[in-house]
Order: C-alpha cells, then structure tokens, then sequence
C-alpha cells in the first residue's frame, strides 16, 4: 500500500485529499499545525504528525517519520495564518525532503504563479497577489531541486463533490473554478504518470461558473 503524506491536511483543499486518498486505500499521514483541531481527520483513523511549516525543526521531524518511498503532496496555504507559510514553508519541506533522499513529491499552487502571473486580474493581484508571489518563489526553489516533481496550479478553489470534468492543461492560458475534490482527484492521477515528472500543470473545471 503506497504511503502518502499531506501537509496542510487539516482544513481546504489538505483536507480534502485527505479524504480522496483514504477512499482510494492509500496509506494517509496527515500533517497538521494543530492536532487539537483536526476533528475530521480523527475521524477518518489517519496517522496524523504535529508540524507548524514556519518552524523549520517541526518540518524535518515530520519528514523523517515518513518511509523513504513516501509520495508527499503539499496544499499548504497562508489563509487566516498569522505568518506566511507559501514560501518559506515550503523551502523548509523541499529541503527536509532532499535531506531524507524522499524523491517524490506534488506541489498545489494556483493560477498565477510563475509565468501565468500575467493572467491574473488587477483586482486578484491587488486581493492574493502577495500570496502568489511567495507561491511562485516556492515554485522556484522546488524547480531548482533534487526531487522528482509535480506542480499544480488549480484555479480558484470551491467545495463539493468530484464533477470528473476538471481538466489540466499547460502552456495556454487558463482562467476558472475548480472544486477542491476535483483538485483531490488530478493529484493522484498525475502521481501515477511518471511523464508528469518536472511538469507544470493548470487545471480548472470548464463546466463551473462564477
């Protein structure tokens, strides 16, 4: 049974794939900043590992309680967190990784990171531009890594259930919704595409409307 780790598993889009890989019978570690809070996942019986992603120590202890073939995807984000986890967080984890020699890993971003930032909107640069920007300097420092990576770039993010309509694309640009169950969903299908090894992928859904 394959293992696969999820850091920001507690709430969103984390949360999320958390459950889309326990009902696909994979192995789930949940990493979360507060396991007081993580009523949900308790519930779904996952092994859940205390990490705060700002806290460089935090993140190379939960690394190393991963096996060595452990598949790691990261949906961290800085909504309502009182320090910014898009960049450095995400520096500490790709670090910890290549020091663990943990090869693979998927990273969530959004649309207007890294060349897609001219595809934002004034008004979205004005309201998540900041985040973006961090986002994309992570998307740098994991591109110039030792690890076998994936990065996906979702539009903006809903709930409900899988409409199996998402859709990814690359080099063209994309503009649209996506529901976080969908997101769930591509993750694991480009995990087990080893051509999507050093890709970049948008993906929205072309049945969601604003």
């Amino acid at each position: 049974m394959k293992t696969i780790a999820i850091f920001g598993a507690n709430r969103g889009l984390g949360l999320a794939m958390v459950k889309h890989y326990v009902q696909q019978n994979y192995s789930v570690i949940a990493m979360v900043r507060n396991p007081e809070k993580a009523t949900e996942l308790a519930e779904l019986n996952v092994k859940i590992i205390q990490c705060d992603a700002v806290n460089q120590a935090d993140v190379q202890y939960a690394v190393s309680c991963l096996p060595k073939d452990a598949i790691v995807i990261s949906g961290m984000g800085s909504f309502q967190a009182q320090q910014s986890v898009d960049y450095i967080g995400h520096r500490y984890l790709i670090d910890a990784l290549e020091e663990q020699e943990i090869q693979r890993f998927l990273m969530v971003t959004s649309l207007g990171c890294g060349d897609s930032w001219p595809m934002l909107s004034d008004r979205a640069k004005a309201v998540f531009g900041a985040a973006v920007r961090e986002k994309s300097l992570a998307e740098s420092w994991l591109q110039t890594s030792q690890l076998a990576y994936t990065i996906v770039r979702p539009g903006g993010l809903k709930d409900g259930e899988s409409t199996g309509s998402a859709e990814i694309y690359q080099n063209e640009e994309v503009h649209g919704l996506i529901n976080r169950s969908d997101v769930a969903v591509i993750t694991e299908r480009l995990l087990n595409d080893d051509t999507s090894i050093g890709q970049i992928y948008a993906s929205v859904d072309p049945t969601l409307s604003y």
